[in-house]
């Protein structure tokens, strides 16, 4: 694909809504449609309410099924994901929105998935730091539904765009997540 950097560097991935493909993100390399939220882009109300968030997020980290493709190319941090990996999303929890294995006691949600969602995800630094439960959890960059469906809340890129934006983000990269009118 024509027009991506092959260079890390300090960018911001920008989401938007946008009246003719539902939603756009752009990292410098021009819009590319991508899919959120059920609940669309706002203020998030709480755990499960199908809200993509607005805000700016630092990028955390890479996970990726490494029996489905080779190690991301990126200067974030990467991890390959194991069958037991999962993501803990019950509120009171003490590992709410935290890694962990399963299963696992509490409820959390599968990383490693039979559909092709998951097969490379950027952690985003949402509700982490600190973590307040019940105020969202799992709130990740990953790969896009053939139709752009709708996710719980995520931002998802078809799998080309998502590693083509990846080589081109530096460590101090963030996702703004912007509201308002489409465009």
């Amino acid at each position: 694909m024509s027009g991506f950097s092959s260079h890390a560097s300090s960018q911001r991935l920008v989401v938007r809504p946008d009246a003719a493909l539902g939603a756009v993100l752009d990292w410098g390399a021009g819009s590319r449609r991508c899919a959120i939220g059920r609940g669309g882009i706002g203020v998030k109300g709480g755990e499960g309410d199908g809200v993509t968030p607005v805000g700016v997020f630092p990028l955390r980290r890479v996970l990726y099924r490494p029996d489905r493709l080779a190690k991301p190319v990126t200067v974030l941090p990467v991890e390959a994901l194991h069958a037991a990996d999962g993501w803990c999303d019950a509120s009171a929890d003490p590992a709410y929105n935290r890694p962990v294995t399963l299963p696992y006691a509490a409820s959390a949600e599968t990383l490693w998935r039979d559909d092709h969602l998951y097969d490379v995800i950027v952690v985003l630094g949402f509700n982490d730091d600190p973590v307040v439960p019940g105020a969202g959890s799992a709130i990740f960059l990953h790969v896009a539904r053939d139709d752009y469906g709708p996710t719980e809340g995520c931002v998802a890129l078809p799998l080309p765009d998502l590693l083509a934006a990846l080589k081109s983000l530096g460590t101090d990269s963030a996702i703004e997540i912007a509201g308002g009118a489409p465009s």
